[in-house]
């Protein structure tokens, strides 16, 4: 036999049994996902929709574990499960990030809490528009708190602060 007889040979049952799993684990990822997620994924199939809604209601173990292989299976009965894999990629991405947005205003804002003016000015070249004043008088205000041995709530009026100007800067 030479390759290309590899090539036609049909999937072998432990590549339908991958591909099965891959797509059950996609039907899962729709389960968990909230609703205002849920209504951007493009699904085609009502019925795998309203499986997936009876899913999030199931509570019973075994249940749920026999829904999800349901929707697996209705997974696999679907003509191109593709717009619905790259939907779900899309999330993630947004995701992830949202999630490196926040670390980075975590980041900056633990230097200004920690450095004071001299992480204002690299705060400065990073977004013109802040408010010098109103930092500086959330660093006092931090600064007066840890003299006296108190819990500081500065760290998160800082961190909206950060948040609100990176988004107004983002939507500029």
């Amino acid at each position: 036999m030479d390759d290309s007889d590899w090539d036609d040979a049909p999937p072998s049952k432990s590549a339908k049994k991958r591909e099965m799993h891959a797509l059950q684990a996609i039907g899962e990822r729709l389960v968990v996902i909230t609703d205002t997620q849920l209504a951007t994924i493009p699904i085609q199939d009502e019925s795998l929709r309203e499986a997936v809604l009876l899913a999030r209601r199931i509570k019973a173990r075994g249940g749920l574990r026999r829904q999800l292989q349901f929707i697996g299976k209705l997974m696999r009965s679907i003509d191109d499960p593709q717009p619905i894999i790259d939907a779900l990629d899309a999330l993630d991405q947004a995701h992830q990030s949202q999630s490196a947005q926040l670390h980075r205003l975590e980041h900056f804002r633990d230097r200004l809490l920690n450095e004071g003016d001299d992480a204002l000015g690299d705060a400065v070249q990073i977004w013109p528009e802040i408010d010098r004043g109103h930092i500086r008088q959330l660093l006092r205000q931090h600064q007066r708190a840890s003299r006296a041995g108190q819990q500081s709530p500065v760290g998160r009026a800082l961190f909206r602060y950060l948040r609100d100007v990176d988004n107004a800067a983002d939507s500029d």
